[in-house]
């Protein structure tokens, strides 16, 4: 029987730190939250691999992931988190990024608008009385709850998400992977003065996100 407590030390050593991800708080919480608990029984053999996890069977563009530890854990150290700091996280699956922002910050909106990802994230979720779990298209956010200091968006898009930056607060950041394929970078937006710019951080890729696609161009 694989040793979980082993393969998640094996992930935090070897993915993560060797990424330069050097916030202790962010390696703890990653060191301690059992990610085989977010995915299929037959897929918790895979928790731990350096790889995008399948957490839907969809085909094609719409299949839904976990990402990959090492893109997660520098897209939320780039993002500069603080203890007191309000979370949308876009695209949560069955909520294992909630759940590792929850022990990171004062409150987290984890958004899914697959109903069925969205009702796991719920059961999984339950125990985190700083989690709010909510259902609606992943391009809209939620504006119910805006502003918020930081959005992490759990794959890429395609196009600037203009509306999930308008819920940032000032100073509020953004960061997602971004671009058409195979040239995606993780990105880092920030809005000061209802202006927002963003810069690219380090290459990744990631799923595209539902609704974040780019329209095809119309050729002659």
């Amino acid at each position: 029987m694989l040793d979980f407590a082993a393969a998640r030390r094996m992930m935090v050593d070897g993915q993560v730190r060797t990424a330069d991800v050097t916030d202790l708080g962010l390696l703890d919480a990653m060191g301690r939250l059992p990610r085989e608990h977010f995915v299929a029984p037959g897929r918790a053999p895979l928790a731990y691999l350096d790889r995008d996890l399948p957490v839907s069977d969809s085909d094609g563009g719409s299949r839904r992931c976990l990402l990959k530890p090492m893109v997660l854990a520098k897209l939320i150290q780039a993002a500069e988190i603080t203890a007191t700091d309000r979370v949308l996280d876009v695209g949560c699956t069955t909520g294992y990024s909630s759940a590792l922002l929850a022990q990171l910050v004062a409150s987290v909106v984890a958004l899914e608008e697959d109903r069925t990802l969205a009702a796991i994230a719920e059961r999984n979720l339950s125990g985190s009385s700083n989690v709010k779990v909510v259902s609606g298209p992943l391009v809209m956010g939620w504006p119910a709850l805006e502003p918020y200091d930081v959005i992490l968006m759990q794959g890429a898009a395609e196009v600037v998400p203009e509306v999930l930056l308008s819920q940032l607060k000032d100073g509020g950041r953004l960061a997602c992977v971004f671009g058409p394929e195979p040239q995606r970078k993780a990105m880092l937006y920030r809005r000061a003065e209802g202006q927002t710019s963003g810069r690219p951080i380090f290459d990744a890729s990631a799923p595209l996100l539902p609704g974040f696609s780019r329209k095809p161009a119309f050729v002659f």
